[in-house]
């Protein structure tokens, strides 16, 4: 009987403490996880470890929600909203969390809190590419993770989250294209991803997603052709703008109230069936290449309170029959080319009714309409003379820079001569009397550099020797998170040395045998190089054999360039590689958006330039003639590739210039 007593206490025990247990273990979760956000304001009310964040007064921008032991919503609204100009994929200090966030590790901590179903982690400077793990939540129904730093594509593995209804992603970095399997998300009824920097077209697949009641996807540089969206039957908001698309605009589902497409190129007529939308309360098509006369039926629509048809071509006159719905408040018909007399439910600011349609060729308020005659035109171009003009001004000064260059390039031919023929690039054995190895006059003159490498007066850090072991230890032993990328030149490392400064450690895998004195003649040449527009060359590391008889790799330490690459800024890659040629890729941003030329001169190192060797009498000589041919060619090449750089850099900011590209 006594034994009988003994289990029957044990057991008790044991159900006693397995909700302590349990709760304790989910205390030390959410410790965790505000650990790893770096202790914003917003948790201090987690202070304690023994408080229960489950009966925490949930506030505007904290809130945990319970159920029994299981927490099943978790909401943080952050302060940290300002965005820096320009995000490489890097930690900003006071902007983002620190280097030390790791993101994967976060959503491995998150992901253990297996009851969740709202996530909203809003504005925490959380940075980094979104791990595929998150899908662990398998019980997830709402995610935001608006207002971060999520760069690099949008995982996948979220696609089999079964019970996810609402996703919302604004403002973050996410590149690729808009994901193709929106359609597997049979619960779909949110999706908002504006604010990144998707391209690519939008997938037909989107209109399988027949439970979608809202989608945003504006704030991206997304193309082509809007598809069908006919098929569903529930979206209320359409949210489109600030895009490229390019395309016709398709049939509306009837239940939609918000069509918002302005800023893009979309072009033919505005369809009828718009006027036809019985619940559309608000539409914006303002900026887009629209033509026609718009559907008399869609100013009276028995909802519509706000009607932008702005800085379209759309022309023809409005039927004097058009009447205005009584909910009618907001109408911009400007800068179209719209003719003929205004109808009267238009004609002045009735009943609290605002209209504008200065722009075009009515007869009324001649001070602010065009002359007939400009309304007749058909033009090709949007853009007004001055903006016509403007890019031709632009292309003709392109064309004199180019000339300069090409009169320079022969003027140069001598000089181009004079040092291929002293062959001092290619010797692998030293042929004069310097202790350098290397003739003086090269080192002072060197002519086949440009000279605008000799112009600049900043003064720079000099070049010195690295250890390998410091470069292990600012990349932490060359570790994943420390790699930037891979070129047809070698890897690319970010680093940081013992005094804070942030480096660039490129990895060159040697071709070419060299003795380590050779080497170091030339890794000094290049690094004499020196101007405010070169990205700075701190120093280097040769990494030898034991007995140093030859070298197995190279390390080019380099100033760090927070603004990522000159193709960054235009087409928003993030992050992108270098590689050693004239493209925007290799141009590269610092702080102040001043830009800086990287991997010059690598050719000194990785290959014998303008070599052509022969063997003749029992000795090598260079072809000058090829040699030279080649010299020129490349600084031609070079200079087409600037010209072609600087006209992509000019026109590509400019809106309505983009097709043009």
């Amino acid at each position: 009987m006594a034994w009988h007593l003994s289990i029957l206490v044990m057991a008790t025990t044991c159900l006693m403490l397995f909700p302590v247990s349990k709760q304790s273990s989910k205390i030390e979760l959410l410790q965790q996880l505000r650990k790893q956000l770096e202790y914003p304001r917003q948790l201090d009310a987690w202070g304690s470890p023994s408080s229960d964040p489950c009966y925490t007064q949930p506030t505007a921008v904290l809130a945990v929600t319970c159920e029994g032991n299981a927490i099943t919503e978790l909401k943080i609204i952050g302060d940290r909203i300002t965005k820096p100009p320009k995000f490489s994929g890097y930690s900003v200090p006071n902007v983002t969390l620190s280097e030390s966030f790791i993101l994967d590790s976060f959503v491995t901590t998150l992901a253990r809190l297996t009851t969740l179903r709202v996530v909203i982690l809003v504005s925490l400077g959380i940075w980094g590419p979104l791990p595929d793990k998150l899908h662990r939540l398998s019980s997830l129904e709402v995610l935001d993770l608006s207002s971060n730093f999520l760069y690099g594509l949008i995982p996948p593995k979220l696609s089999v989250m079964s019970k996810l209804h609402t996703v919302t992603l604004d403002g973050n970095y996410f590149n690729g294209s808009v994901p193709d399997w929106l359609d597997s998300f049979s619960n779909l009824t949110v999706l908002r991803l504006q604010s990144n920097r998707l391209m690519g077209s939008i997938p037909a697949s989107i209109a399988k997603a027949t439970m979608l009641t809202e989608l945003a996807l504006a704030g991206n540089s997304i193309s082509g052709d809007v598809p069908n969206l006919g098929n569903l039957s529930k979206l209320e908001m359409l949210d489109f703008r600030d895009n490229e698309l390019d395309g016709e605009l398709p049939e509306m589902p009837t239940a939609v109230v918000t069509i918002l497409l302005s800023k893009n190129s979309l072009k033919g007529e505005i369809p009828e069936q718009f006027g036809q939308l019985n619940q559309l309360q608000h539409i914006d098509l303002s900026f887009n290449f629209l033509v026609g006369s718009p559907p008399v039926k869609l100013f009276a629509l028995p909802n519509i309170s706000y009607l932008n048809l702005a800085a379209n071509m759309l022309s023809g006159s409005l039927s004097s029959s058009l009447t205005c719905s009584s909910t009618l408040g907001f109408v911009d018909l400007s800068t179209n080319r719209l003719t003929g007399d205004l109808p009267s439910c238009l004609n002045g600011n009735l009943n609290n009714k605002v209209v504008k349609f200065e722009g075009n060729c009515f007869k009324v308020d001649p001070a602010h309409q065009h002359e007939g005659k400009y309304c007749q035109q058909s033009h090709k171009w949007r853009g007004s003379s001055k903006d016509v003009g403007f890019v031709v001004t632009v292309v003709c000064i392109l064309f004199i820079v180019l000339v300069v260059f090409l009169v320079l390039m022969v003027s140069n031919k001598r000089s181009c001569q004079e040092v291929l023929s002293k062959q001092l690039f290619l010797q692998k054995h030293t042929q004069d009397n310097s202790t350098t190895g290397m003739s003086s006059e090269l080192l002072v003159n060197a002519r086949c550099v440009p000279q605008a490498v000799k112009l600049g007066t900043h003064i720079q850090p000099s070049h010195r020797m690295f250890s390998l072991e410091e470069l292990k230890e600012a990349t932490k032993i060359f570790e994943r998170s420390a790699f930037l990328g891979e070129g047809a030149i070698g890897k690319l490392y970010k680093g940081k040395l013992e005094n804070g400064t942030l480096i660039a450690i490129r990895c060159l895998a040697l071709h070419q045998r060299y003795s380590i004195r050779n080497l170091k003649l030339r890794l000094d040449l290049l690094g004499k190089l020196r101007h405010p527009n070169l990205v700075c060359l701190l120093g280097h590391c040769i990494d030898s054999t034991i007995d140093e008889s030859s070298v197995k790799r190279v390390f080019l330490v380099y100033e760090y360039m927070p603004g990522g690459t000159l193709a960054s800024y235009l087409y928003g890659i993030v992050p992108g590689s270098l590689y050693n040629r004239l493209k925007t890729s290799s141009i590269l941003l610092d702080e102040h958006l001043s830009a800086k030329l990287s991997d010059y001169g690598l050719s000194i190192i990785t290959e014998e330039i303008y070599k052509h060797e022969v063997i003749g009498e029992g000795k090598r000589y260079l072809q000058n003639n090829a040699a030279e041919t080649l010299c020129q060619y490349q600084a031609w090449k070079s200079a087409v590739k600037f010209w072609i750089q600087s006209l992509l850099a000019l026109l590509h900011r400019i809106p309505y210039l983009r097709w043009f590209q």
